[in-house]
């Protein structure tokens, strides 16, 4: 018996016409994926996708009305299911921070959208963080511009235990406290709790220094990257 394929729906925005259409055509390519609806502002895909439900956003970081990166947030609040990608001509460590911020689970650098956008759509997809090895490499080289002093700190600070460990892997996957509560057998307020204590304990203040540290560490290591 043949195996079923599974269907992936994907909504795009581009305020470029001809780049939505260079990008629909490497998604259609793939049998069983959708383009349910297109946008060509940040507005228009916020919208479209709390209509939609897609399963995901695909969307340019530089867009009319508002950026990619409030819309990101917009259509994380208001539908958590759905992943978001981010496309980008911005090559640098700041930018990704702020795109991983904002919630988005890929950073795809356009000048690589032929060869990256299909792995970082079907990552994310999975609930997958997707950086390929240029835009990682980015990400290293942020890291050891300050690589003594962040190093010198982290030594000083108590480690994660286990569940904490386990906790920080499902976060920087995007998954929300419901999901992780259902996924370890406990409580949303233990999830909760953890997650406090985790900032606490390590010194960090945001999801993105949380991803930053679990890089650091090697306790995931994004899809595409060259490790």
């Amino acid at each position: 018996m043949a195996r079923a394929i599974k269907k992936l729906s994907i909504l795009l925005a581009d305020d470029h016409e001809l780049v939505r259409h260079g990008i629909r055509g490497i998604l259609r390519a793939r049998r069983g994926w959708r383009v349910i609806g297109e946008a060509s502002n940040g507005q228009e895909a916020v919208e479209k996708t709390n209509k939609l439900k897609p399963d995901v956003a695909i969307l340019d970081v530089s867009m009319p009305n508002i950026d990619g990166l409030q819309a990101t947030r917009q259509i994380r609040a208001a539908s958590p299911n759905t992943k978001v990608v981010i496309l980008t001509m911005h090559e640098s460590d700041q930018m990704v921070h702020r795109v991983l911020e904002a919630g988005a689970l890929a950073y795809v650098l356009k000048s690589d959208l032929a060869a990256n956008l299909v792995n970082a759509v079907q990552d994310v997809s999975a609930g997958k963080l997707f950086l390929t090895p240029k835009v990682s490499n980015i990400v290293l080289q942020g890291f050891l511009k300050n690589g003594n002093q962040v190093a010198a700190a982290e030594q000083k600070r108590a480690k994660p235990t286990p569940r904490e460990v386990q906790i920080i892997r499902l976060l920087v996957e995007g998954k929300s406290n419901k999901v992780i509560a259902a996924d370890l057998g406990i409580s949303i307020r233990t999830v909760e709790t953890h997650r406090s204590r985790i900032m606490v304990k390590l010194g960090l203040h945001s999801l993105a220094e949380l991803f930053h540290y679990a890089i650091r560490q090697k306790l995931v290591i994004p899809s595409g990257s060259s490790e």
